[in-house]
């Protein structure tokens, strides 16, 4: 991905494979036809070229430490709601679920302690989520708070559809609240605007799935997050995986 800007327009050259191209120039229209804020494609060359015009507002990744609420919990899941039905039809991607004991084994590869609570976490996710459908819903299928613009407290843009896909809408909220609760580096403040956060938002995803189907997949998110300490070579990589873990912990603590 490569940002250029030509004038006072900033935009975005992302070279694609050629087995690629046509499927991620597709999914851009699909959403861009449907109305949602997906980047605009401004050209598409013959050697696998697409470039798109940078979204507007800000990232919520950083505006979710502004003292007001960026957007709310509904317009995340309107957002969510609008893909249009055509997204079903496209190939199915695995979930974070489904990859659980991947992620285990390799927590469990660098930090051996580790293995008696990730045995406890797997087998807790993989029986709760037992028998429950793969689902049919327009997912984003990476969906968190780095992939969202927000500006003056509506959603203006939503990036990476290259993602979207069948799937359930408790993934796509799963995923936004796992990254939300494993933030890592911050300060109090920053810690409080979170917490107050995910205490306004998660009550109202609860509406829209299962709670206890949310907690479980947000758990099976977290434990694919903890690998990022070691594979980043964080100075504290122990620490911040235990802290990860414990968060994944707590949720399915609330359920079982």
């Amino acid at each position: 991905m490569i940002k250029a800007q030509v004038g006072n327009q900033i935009c975005y050259i992302k070279v694609l494979r050629p087995g690629a191209f046509d499927d991620v120039l597709a999914r851009h229209n699909l959403l861009t036809s449907a109305g949602l804020p997906s980047p605009q494609v401004l050209a598409a060359t013959d050697d696998q070229l697409l470039i798109t015009r940078q979204l507007p507002g800000t990232a919520l990744a950083r505006a979710v430490f502004d003292p007001e609420e960026p957007c709310s919990a509904e317009q995340l899941i309107g957002l969510l709601d609008a893909m249009p039905e055509q997204v079903t039809q496209l190939p199915r991607r695995m979930s974070w679920s489904d990859a659980l004991e991947q992620y285990a084994d390799m927590v469990i590869e660098v930090l051996p302690s580790q293995q008696p609570r990730l045995d406890w976490l797997v087998t807790q996710i993989g029986s709760g989520l037992r028998g429950v459908p793969k689902g049919n819903e327009p997912t984003h299928g990476d969906f968190h708070e780095g992939q969202i613009h927000v500006s003056g407290k509506q959603i203006v843009g939503i990036l990476d559809v290259d993602t979207i896909g069948p799937g359930r809408r408790a993934d796509d909220l799963a995923c936004l609240i796992a990254h939300l609760s494993t933030i890592q580096g911050m300060n109090p403040e920053q810690e409080a605007r979170i917490r107050a956060l995910l205490a306004n938002w998660v009550p109202v995803f609860d509406e829209r799935v299962d709670p206890v189907e949310l907690r479980l997949r947000t758990a099976a998110v977290i434990i694919s997050l903890a690998t990022g300490p070691y594979r980043n070579q964080e100075a504290d990589w122990q620490t911040q995986t235990s802290t990860i873990l414990g968060a994944a912990t707590a949720l399915i603590r609330q359920i079982v």
